[in-house]
């Protein structure tokens, strides 16, 4: 058993930034896969961003293209917390943002792989 509980969500300018929490508890998560998603109005879940634990090497991370060099995806397996810092914030990155855990490393951007879910934080991008 274990939640997963976002926040930092909240309304920002064009060109501004956030950075949103995932905090675990129930269980640990440091050795898990772990995303984010995101879902705008009227519109499907999309990958947003990943990153996969290997006992044999650092940490990897995944990226859609439409955040690629604006998000950054880490860690805090001591607080049990991961984290999406969000820059270059535009109206089309407004959706609700949830993370994910327990993924397949194989298929990174595939939800149907992750196993827990967190409710989601609201992000909303004025221009």
């Amino acid at each position: 058993q274990g939640q997963l509980v976002e926040s930092g969500g909240g309304l920002v300018q064009a060109g501004g930034s956030l950075r949103l929490s995932c905090a675990a508890s129930g269980r640990t998560f440091s050795s898990d896969n772990m995303a984010w998603f995101r879902q705008a109005p009227g519109k499907e879940r999309e990958f947003v961003a990943a990153i996969t634990w290997t006992s044999w090497s650092a940490d990897r991370t995944y990226y859609a293209d439409s955040v690629k060099g604006r998000f950054t995806i880490s860690r805090d397996n001591a607080k049990n917390t991961v984290y999406l810092q969000m820059n270059s914030l535009q109206p089309e990155d407004t959706a609700v943002y949830s993370c994910a855990a327990r993924g397949s490393a194989a298929h990174v951007s595939d939800q149907n792989t992750y196993l827990f879910w967190g409710q989601g934080t609201q992000v909303t991008v004025s221009s």
